[in-house]
This record gives C-alpha cells, structure tokens and sequence, in this order.
C-alpha cells in the first residue's frame, strides 16, 4: 500500500484510495478446486473465521462475513445468551468462552479471527490473534486506550496479517464522493470541520451503583471484566449500559467517532492532532452542588483538536450529547443537517460540504451545486461491502488487496478520537487544595499539547495516565 507522509511524518494513507480497480485486478490467483482433483479443497478458497463475541453487533458482523466466501468454524463468547442466535445460526462451530483457550485448542483449524466484545477486550484479543498469524477484524473503536491503538496498527505490519476496523461507511460510495470534490477543489483548503452526534443513547454522568446483583445464568462475569479491574456484578451494564463507563467503554466519542470523524480524516489526510481541549456538561445532584463521576463518561462534550494540514492548520470540533453546530447559512431552513442526529461540515476557502454518519448522504452547500458538480470518479468503489472486501483480501493474503480500514489507517483514526476522550477525561483530573478546603481541577480550561509519535501530553503530565491503562492480572497485551 502506497504511504504518505503529513507535516508531522505520520503515515497516512490517503493517496491509496486514489487507485482504480487495477489494483484488486492484480491480486491473488484462487487455485480452483478441479486442479487439485475430485474430492479436494484448494485451501484458498474459504476463509476458515472465528468469532470473539458473538452476541449483538458480533452476531451481525458473522452473518455478514459469511456472505462471502468464509465459513464461520468457531465461536467464543462470555455470555451463552448472547451467543444464543450465532450458535443457532453456525451449528456446526465449536464454542468456547475463554478465547485464549479458543486460540490454543483451534489455532490451527482457523485463518482468521473477528473480534466484536466490549473495547476494554479488543487489543488483547486481536493482539494474541495477530501473533498467531491470524487475520483479524476488529469492531471501532480499535481499541480502548491510545497505547493499545499504537501496538495493534505496529503488529498488523510485524506479523503481515490482513486488517480492518468496524467502521463500514470506509467502504461506502459517500467518503469517496466527498474525497473526489475535495481534490477537484470545489470547497477549496478546508480549515475548519465539525462533527456531531445525539449519543448516548445510554445513561451517563452517573455514580457507580451500590447494589451489587446475582451475576445471571450463562454469563462468566470474570471473563467478562477481562482486563478491567475486578468489581462486583451490578444490573444494567450488560450488555449494552457498559458504554457509558470508562472502565470498560469509550463513551459516545469512542463509539460515534469512527463512524463520524472517518470522513474528515480521510478525506483531509489528517495525522496525529497537536493538540485538544474539551468542555463537558455537568451533572448537579443538590442546588449548587456539582456531581463528580469520574468513573463514568459525561453526558455531553464540546472537542476542539488542532491538526497540521498540508495548507494550513484545520480544527475539529466533536460535539455530542446532542449539542450541534450552527446551521450553515447556505443550506436552507427546512434542509436536514447531516442525518438529522449526526453528521460532519467541512468548512473551505471556496464553499462548504456536509455528510451523515458512514460519510452518507454527501452534499455540496448550497445544495443546489449537487447538480452542477460533475466531477468524474476518480477512486475506486466497494461493491462487494466492507465485511466481504475482508474475505477477499484475507484470502488473497497480506499486501495483495486493497483495504477501506486498513489498521495503519484505522490505528491513527482511533488514536485520533482516543485523544479527545483524553482531554475530556483530563477535565475530571482532580487535587486537593492547599487549605484542605475543597479541590483544584488543573485539566479545566487549558489547552493540552500533544507529541504525537511520542504518545506524551507534554503540558500537562497528569493527562498521561490516560494514554495506557494497567490491566488487571492474568491479562496482558501479547506474549
């Protein structure tokens, strides 16, 4: 894959969506079955897939990876009643509940791995996948913490495995109606772009429950925590509320933003921000008396991440909660902005464009220049969708297919959204004061300056404890 490099020497692949399909065209030759004789499999021609989380979004990836040319062997899940409609579907896969006992017993009998659990378990997971030489696809945000992002984006190049974040709107027709514009100068050098999202769409801004609860039939609570540290079973947090905590999730940030952000990033060829600063909602559980749940994620946040573009600085703005930008003054009173909830505004030297959440929905402003814009397509689309682009590129083999979310494009991407959920959890950063009376809160109301290829707040060292977490024993990132 063809790399560039920004201002600040970060790989970015951007000029890799400029290619035609001569590129796939090029790819691996499949051996067909009769060469081999009757009877006889060409080892080439199925994907042989396990699945780490099953339930829910993990059901779904499945049933779409099995559109293609994959069979889905294996199963591996925490909780049986999530597995429930995966085992239905796949009767003939094994299960386990412990994928590291799942990756020891089938590493042979499997050629690739998805993964779809909590964030707290993506790096681990696709880390011990990738070391075994397995390709991997692995549900946005890549990861949970910045550190983790880094090593996964290192060891997909180290043990030359095939790779691809969740983020399915990479493969859409949309992101790349918006790249075609952008190059054809039609909005000009964009300086200023902003993203918005109504989640969450789960609770908030909210201490910790009191009350622990009977850990439910079929679920390995333990397993489940994973690298998280060790706490009691509570109700409402499995399988869905856990977003909402930092222990386990990303908040709405981490699960919008590779949905959201993906289209500026890459149509703009952004690299690591240089710097962030965030504002969140607050919470007050008495008059005049502010709430302070620093183990869970706010319920709203305003982000401001600066970025070195090849024609000057660009600033990102996330909101989310359900706070959005001004309407701009070309798009008409009664036009939708975005998708309504969602949605990214590029703002340009000589216009405006907007999309919805995956890049769809993409519009020059005023509307009316949709019309007029004949620009030819110059990047080659993805008919076969994200899950089967995939399969494909899996079965080819590393470095032979073209990818839409690639981790040295997906690794940078998380980097980028994990850094505004740095700031934002940089704001609940709090000391004592001398007096004893009350506490100081030195991550409010100042901009933090990152080093990116150094992964270092370099301003403000409390922010640091954000870049890595420490797992909990028993649980490591790789051999």
């Amino acid at each position: 894959m063809v790399q560039e490099k920004n201002n600040e020497g970060n790989q970015i692949s951007r000029r890799s969506f400029l290619t035609t399909g001569a590129t796939a065209a090029a790819g691996f030759m499949i051996v067909p079955r009769h060469v081999l004789g009757r009877g006889y499999t060409a080892p080439s021609d199925r994907l042989r897939v396990a699945g780490i989380g099953v339930g829910g979004k993990g059901e779904s990836d499945l049933a779409d990876i099995a559109k293609g040319p994959a069979d889905i062997v294996v199963l591996c899940d925490v909780d049986d009643n999530r597995a429930a409609n995966s085992v239905k579907r796949f009767p003939k896969a094994k299960y386990y509940k412990d994928f590291r006992e799942m990756l020891d017993k089938e590493h042979k009998n499997i050629d690739a791995v998805t993964v779809s659990t909590p964030d707290h378990q993506h790096a681990v997971a696709a880390m011990a996948a990738m070391q075994l030489g397995k390709h991997v696809y692995v549900q946005k945000p890549l990861t949970h913490d910045i550190y983790e992002a880094r090593m996964l984006t290192e060891a997909a190049k180290k043990y030359k495995v095939v790779t691809q974040m969740g983020n399915q709107g990479a493969s859409g027709d949309g992101v790349r109606q918006l790249m075609e514009w952008y190059n054809a100068g039609l909005i000009g050098d964009v300086h200023t772009v902003y993203c918005w999202t109504n989640r969450p769409v789960w609770p908030q801004g909210l201490p910790w429950p009191t009350a622990s609860a009977e850990i439910p039939k079929g679920l390995d609570w333990d397993l489940w925590l994973g690298t998280a540290p060790k706490k009691d079973f509570v109700n409402k947090l499995v399988p869905f509320n856990w977003r909402g905590w930092w222990d386990y999730g990303t908040g709405a940030l981490g699960d919008m933003g590779c949905h959201i952000v993906e289209p500026p990033f890459r149509v703009l060829g952004l690299g690591y921000p240089t710097s962030a600063e965030a504002s969140v909602g607050s919470v007050y559980v008495d008059e005049f008396k502010q709430g302070y749940f620093p183990d869970s994620c706010p319920p709203s946040s305003h982000v401001i991440m600066n970025f070195k573009g090849k024609s000057g600085d660009i600033k990102l703005h996330w909101m989310d909660g359900g706070i959005q930008p001004a309407r701009p003054e070309e798009l008409g009173p009664n036009e939708r902005m975005g998708d309504g909830g969602n949605g990214a505004i590029f703002v340009g030297t000589k216009g405006k464009m907007m999309c919805g959440t995956y890049g769809m929905y993409p519009s020059l402003l005023p509307t009316s220049r949709n019309a007029e814009a004949n620009v030819p397509k110059t990047i080659a689309r993805v008919p076969e969708g994200h899950y089967v682009q995939w399969v494909n590129a899996c079965i080819a083999g590393y470095g032979k297919k073209e990818l839409s979310a690639p981790f040295d494009i997906a690794g940078p991407l998380t980097e980028t959204i994990l850094m505004g959920n740095l700031a934002i959890r940089s704001y609940d950063v709090r000391k004592p004061k001398a007096d004893g009376k009350g506490f100081d809160y030195p991550g409010r109301y100042i901009k933090l300056l990152w080093d990116g290829p150094n992964m270092k707040i370099t301003n403000f060292d409390d922010a640091n404890q954000f870049v890595k977490r420490t797992y909990r024993d028993g649980w490591t990132l790789g051999k």
